[in-house]
């Protein structure tokens, strides 16, 4: 990261609260994080005002199918042949 020196005329009140709610004892900590946190959230509002307006070209209906009888029979198969596997055969006495 670039770092940059300046100098800022900030409300001393402003900046010492900042401080304590951030448990931070220096400034520059104090005033990268605010910032930072400032970006992320208007990011986060930029990509909610977009719902709805992407078209992801995803066809919805169909991803949200169950799967067809073929598929479903060959899976309800392959579970038969784990539990047959994994039974033991009882003792006989």
């Amino acid at each position: 990261m670039i770092r940059m020196r300046t100098t800022l005329d900030l409300p001393a009140p402003l900046l010492d609260e900042a401080q304590r709610l951030l448990g931070f004892k220096s400034k520059t900590d104090t005033v990268v994080l605010s910032l930072t946190e400032l970006i992320r959230r208007h990011r986060i509002d930029e990509l909610k005002s977009l719902a709805g307006k992407v078209d992801l070209g995803i066809d919805l209906a169909r991803s949200r199918r169950r799967p067809g009888p073929l598929r479903a029979r060959t899976a309800q198969v392959a579970r038969s042949k784990v539990v047959r596997e994994h039974a033991r055969p009882l003792a006989k006495s």
